[in-house]
């Protein structure tokens, strides 16, 4: 098959899945299967760190943590969206141990310094929950010179996780949780051209590759660091204001089948906060609760082992380009 009948067959199948798993009612149906005991928890006493809390998925996981009474860092880019939502969340949960950080992801030493000062100043996190993403409509660089949404959805996510690693497997039961997409069945790991210099420039099949990414990084990391507890997740078709924003003919056909950040969220709480998630293996992809396959059926999109260890080689050479001194 040639490779463009093969993303062909890689994009209607992958539609079809969508229809089939993504949806709301995708949800609604795998929700009979849910045991409800899972989130029947308290989270006293754990500290969480959730990336773009503000908004979407990011904030409706920040609320069920807070009901729970876990301790919850917001790292949000928008200092005054992130305080409108700190105060919702502190007046509905009743908990007052929500914090607000301001960084931008996209700014590759802030991600750095922001880390090193997190690490001298807490001496706990639990949790880190990779949510906040980034889709472009055009190609745009930071200050460091590296294309925005690889530098928000990747590099900040490599160091914000590498960076606090050593904080995490100092805390009791760590698990790191990235909130991928569904969009990576359709990518295959590149491991040149990360910046997009090459080629046309098409934001949503971009951050699909980056979700890709994330997923590899995901997998890697359970090799190297077995005592905190990985996963990565795809929280269906969600209707958020990022979906609205980047694909607006995508939000209005699909309106109707779109679910609720709730309903997007819930695999997120339930990998943060279950007990059951954390009998699963490490560096496994989930979706509405259950482990499942992190390529499509035929698709060619696996990468040997040797190709996943030079990515990350890549990424661990770049990074450390931009660490402070």
């Amino acid at each position: 098959m040639g490779n463009t009948t093969m993303s062909l067959y890689r994009n209607s199948a992958w539609f079809l899945k969508g229809m089939t798993e993504f949806t709301r009612s995708a949800f609604l149906s795998a929700a009979k299967h849910f045991v409800e005991k899972d989130l029947e928890v308290s989270m006293a006493g754990r500290v969480f760190m959730i990336t773009g809390a503000n908004s979407g998925i990011g904030r409706a996981t920040a609320m069920a943590i807070a009901k729970r009474g876990g301790t919850v860092h917001m790292v949000c880019r928008n200092k005054d969206k992130a305080e409108e939502a700190r105060a919702d969340i502190v007046k509905e949960s009743g908990n007052k141990e929500i914090y607000v950080h301001i960084l931008d992801l996209s700014e590759t030493r802030k991600v750095w310094e922001f880390a090193e000062a997190f690490k001298r100043k807490y001496k706990a996190l639990n949790l880190l929950i990779n949510n906040a993403g980034c889709i472009m409509s055009e190609r745009d660089v930071n200050a460091e010179g590296l294309e925005k949404s690889f530098a928000s959805n990747v590099m900040g996510v490599y160091i914000l996780t590498r960076g606090l690693i050593p904080l995490l497997e100092k805390s009791a039961e760590p698990r790191v949780i990235t909130v991928s997409s569904g969009g990576m069945l359709v990518q295959k790991l590149r491991t040149g051209n990360l910046q997009t210099e090459i080629g046309r420039y098409d934001g949503t099949m971009v951050y699909a590759q980056h979700k890709r990414q994330q997923v590899v990084m995901t997998e890697q990391w359970a090799q190297t660091h077995s005592n905190i507890h990985f996963s990565v997740m795809h929280p269906g078709w969600v209707d958020t204001p990022a979906v609205a924003n980047a694909m607006p003919d995508f939000h209005q056909s699909m309106k109707d089948s779109l679910r609720t950040p709730e309903q997007g969220a819930d695999t997120v709480v339930w990998l943060a906060i279950s007990e059951a998630a954390a009998t699963k293996p490490s560096g496994s992809f989930f979706q509405d609760r259950r482990m499942v396959s992190a390529h499509l059926p035929l698709a060619w999109t696996h990468s040997s082992q040797l190709e996943q260890q030079k990515f990350m080689s890549v990424m661990e050479d770049l990074a450390k380009t931009f660490q402070p001194h």
